[in-house]
């Protein structure tokens, strides 16, 4: 059982998702993520390895997360990449938000709406990355259950 946001629940993440297929985000989604290719970074604080940075790519229909940087440190790199891209959006929010989200407690919508999250960049992004998370959800279900917060 991974923790979630660590190393191993990344790798445990990118496995479930590997060869899933997600939908194609649409005419709708914006300039950025009407090809299908864009990059999100979640930038979390107060993990309990200290803050962490994840960066989400999303390109010809597959998903791939990447633990860019842990415990605040940007240099201090966990991903195979020496550098990750810049994003298209950056969302910021604390771990137990984090979290909650995850485990499906609120939805993205509400806690922007609360002011629980703070996002930097194309929101349009967003909106094709929720589309395509929910395609993600079945492929996603059985790993989901066997993380701990």
């Amino acid at each position: 059982m991974a923790r979630f946001l660590s190393p191993a629940w990344v790798e445990e993440f990118n496995a479930a998702l590997h060869g899933v297929v997600l939908t194609d985000p649409g005419p709708d989604a914006g300039l950025v993520a009407s090809e299908g290719r864009f990059t999100v970074a979640q930038e979390v604080r107060a993990a309990p390895d200290g803050d962490v940075r994840l960066i989400m790519s999303i390109d010809g229909g597959s998903i791939h997360l990447e633990l860019d940087s842990v415990g605040g440190d940007p240099d201090r790199h966990v991903g195979p990449g020496s550098a990750a891209p810049e994003p298209d959006v950056t969302i910021s929010l604390t771990y137990d938000d984090a979290a909650a989200l995850a485990k499906g407690e609120f939805s993205p919508a509400e806690a922007l709406n609360a002011g629980r999250i703070r996002v930097r960049g194309d929101l349009s992004v967003l909106v094709a990355a929720q589309q395509m998370f929910h395609a993600a959800r079945v492929g996603a279900r059985a790993f989901e259950s066997s993380t701990t917060y």
